[in-house]
């Protein structure tokens, strides 16, 4: 399929190096530099796999890593900058969601503001919990500090695309001797669906129903579980938020296919949320251009369905001005 948007791919600066590396071996020496690469090999790539624009946004965990709050808010704001830089040289293939210091709400809504108004963005992504004064904390944002945030970015509306990031040191005992399942393979989901449930089962959506949030990966593994999540719930008297999960997964929540290239696995997202609500994406550079369009092209869907999980539902969640192809 040519004229595909990619909806997560990321880039850095030089001050957010560092948490793309991991193991020995070429793969994660090789992510520093494709993270700073947006009109060079990147460009080439998308061009090859028929991928027309990407929505980028900062790697993890950068900004949400940074527990100071002077420094979080000048990372976030020269981030920002960098993306909107890259972004002008080449507006026909790229967009921008603003990295945000969410580690003070009202930083976080005057910097969402700054990238909504005067970037130009199409929306923001956070890497998940935020550390606050020291290390070892882990703010989230359901929290009653947060809802002067949940009600600027209703009013904005644009989408809020929740990242994994990784689990504090001190939060990871169920992995001790099992450090590969750390980040991607396991912990990244783990967290981020706690964070998204969290968001659900206290009350946000119901004071602020238009919120649309945005999580990877196919769902983090929510739509799996959320026949039992809700049935069991349902057992749980005098709970804040007034609906099934279900109902607000259905309703406030999109999925993307970033770097889950697994058909049974896109099949179930459908049927859980629906194609108006599946997104493509790849998760550049830390999966393969090639890889992920290659599975996304000859995937058994309906050609109705794909057009629109690669395309149209991009153009509508993100606001983006291109027109739908033919």
């Amino acid at each position: 399929m040519q004229g595909k948007i990619a909806v997560e791919e990321h880039f850095r600066i030089e001050t957010t190096r560092g948490s793309e590396v991991r193991y020995p071996g070429s793969y994660w020496a090789e992510l520093p530099a494709k993270l700073l690469d947006i009109h060079g090999a990147r460009l080439a790539e998308m061009d090859k796999a028929g991928i027309e624009i990407e929505v980028i946004s900062l790697n993890s965990n950068a900004v949400q890593g940074i527990p100071d709050l002077a420094k979080a808010k000048d990372v976030a704001r020269k981030a920002n900058d960098a993306l909107a830089e890259a972004v002008a040289k080449r507006p026909d293939r790229f967009a921008g969601l603003g990295a945000l210091p969410m580690q003070e709400p009202q930083a976080a809504i005057e910097e969402l503001k700054r990238c909504i108004r005067d970037l130009k963005f199409k929306g923001v992504l956070v890497n998940g919990f935020s550390q606050v004064g020291s290390a070892d904390t882990a703010v989230y944002y359901d929290q009653p500090q947060y809802r002067p945030f949940w009600a600027e970015l209703e009013r904005l509306d644009v989408p809020f695309y929740l990242h994994p990031r990784d689990q504090l040191p001190s939060h990871r005992r169920a992995y001790d001797g099992h450090p590969w399942l750390v980040g991607s393979p396991w912990g990244f989901a783990d967290e981020t669906a706690i964070h998204a449930l969290r968001l659900m089962g206290c009350g946000l959506f119901d004071d602020f129903p238009r919120l649309q949030i945005v999580l990877g990966h196919l769902g983090e593994r929510i739509p799996y579980d959320l026949w039992r999540l809700d049935h069991r719930l349902g057992k749980v008297p005098n709970r804040p938020a007034k609906r099934a999960m279900a109902e607000y997964f259905r309703n406030n929540f999109h999925i993307t296919t970033s770097g889950h290239f697994c058909t049974p696995s896109l099949l179930q997202a459908i049927l859980t949320v629906g194609a108006d609500r599946v997104l493509f994406a790849v998760d550049y550079p830390f999966e393969d251009h090639v890889q992920g369009c290659a599975w996304f092209d000859q995937v058994e869907i309906a050609e109705a369905d794909r057009i629109k999980i690669g395309r149209s539902n991009a153009l509508a969640l993100f606001g983006l001005t291109r027109l739908p192809q033919s």
